[in-house]
């Protein structure tokens, strides 16, 4: 069977030295730029503007972030053929660290050059090559502002933290004008979590073990996140706006709105009323990405449904392996046909509206 165009929704670059030059970054503000260093003890470290950052033991002897597709467009398109990905959603990994530097202007510089290096990338094979921009959450103003030119150089969609910045979580007041725009341009918002370990961050305040660390931020993070969206009324008040969530599986989600649910009947008279359910609104205006191995994925789309469900790699962070990722899902026993076609493109095409008219399917070579 063909399951149509194999989109991931969910891949990264790794920034090359080139992202930060004076073609790309006014050099004012070349210090800001997030970069690895050597501490005392020999380890590597991140080090964003003047803060030294918690260690992050990387696993031995694997490192895909040297691929050469995790900078170059023509080697990631090479591995995508390989890998039977027609197309990939990518964001960034220095830019996971944007978000907390504290110099708005130093942070409004960065994700310029960083969208600007993405746009260029992407340029490559723009239907193939897909990056949302990133915005600079710590001023409403300027975020919107970079929403719209990352719009106007070929960007699709806005990525943010679902963490708080500059003290806000995602349903304050002073964001009502930035889902504004983004739901008046069609514009998906993306929230991705990062265990930078530099920002208010679950298991932060309890763990120093980063296995602990990194299991519990991505998920919860991202509860918070769409808690925030949905019981916060953002999405009620912004009914286009559309939310992608990745980088935590799909597991979560089901006990995650049956939840939201009950504390809606039960508790709504503690917060903001809702004219829908909460899992209402999830189904009308959220996607999650799921893992491509994830064994609770046929779960998941028992319990919620296949319209809302996304497929990613996280290519090529060492999280997943690349290699057989895409064939993984289609043989995945417990999911139909038309759910997997759903999962490995339509839904995500959807959401970023990717016009994938181009695409042919492959031949299938006479037995």
């Amino acid at each position: 069977m063909s399951y149509g165009p194999v989109v991931d929704a969910d891949a990264h670059f790794i920034e090359p030295a080139e992202t930060w030059s004076a073609k790309y970054l006014d050099q004012r503000y070349a210090s800001a730029v997030p970069r690895r260093v050597v501490d005392s003890r020999g380890r590597t470290r991140r080090m964003v503007g003047d803060k030294l950052l918690p260690y992050i033991p990387l696993p031995p002897g694997k490192k895909p972030e040297r691929l050469p597709g995790a900078a170059d467009p023509a080697a990631r398109l090479a591995d995508m053929d390989r890998a039977g990905v027609d197309v990939m959603v990518i964001y960034p990994t220095a830019g996971l660290y944007f978000f907390s530097l504290e110099d708005k202007d130093a942070c409004v510089a960065m994700c310029r050059a960083y969208n600007d290096w993405a746009a260029d990338f992407c340029a490559h094979d723009p239907r193939r090559l897909v990056a949302p921009a990133v915005i600079p959450q710590m001023d409403v103003q300027a975020a919107i502002a970079e929403a719209r030119r990352g719009a106007g150089i070929g960007l699709k969609g806005a990525f943010m933290r679902p963490n708080p910045i500059g003290g806000r979580t995602l349903e304050h007041p002073a964001y009502e004008p930035l889902w504004a725009v983004l739901a008046e341009n069609n514009v998906p918002v993306v929230l991705h979590e990062g265990t930078t370990q530099d920002l208010p961050q679950v298991g932060l305040d309890r763990y120093d073990n980063f296995l602990f660390r990194h299991m519990v931020s991505h998920p919860f993070e991202q509860q918070m996140g769409l808690l925030s969206l949905i019981m916060g009324g953002v999405l009620e008040r912004h009914p286009n706006l559309r939310a992608m969530i990745v980088e935590c599986g799909v597991g979560w989600a089901p006990y995650w709105l049956d939840r939201m649910d009950d504390h809606a009947h039960h508790w709504g008279h503690a917060s903001a009323p809702l004219a829908l359910k909460p899992s209402e609104y999830f189904k009308r205006q959220v996607f999650v990405g799921a893992e491509g191995d994830e064994r609770l994925l046929p779960f998941t789309v028992e319990a919620i449904g296949d319209d809302n469900l996304c497929f990613s790699t996280d290519y090529p962070h060492p999280d997943h392996d690349f290699d057989g990722v895409v064939d993984g899902l289609k043989a995945m026993k417990g999911l139909s046909e038309e759910s997997k076609r759903k999962i490995l493109g339509a839904n995500a095409a959807r959401l970023f509206g990717l016009d994938l008219s181009w695409w042919k399917a492959p031949r299938i070579a006479a037995e």
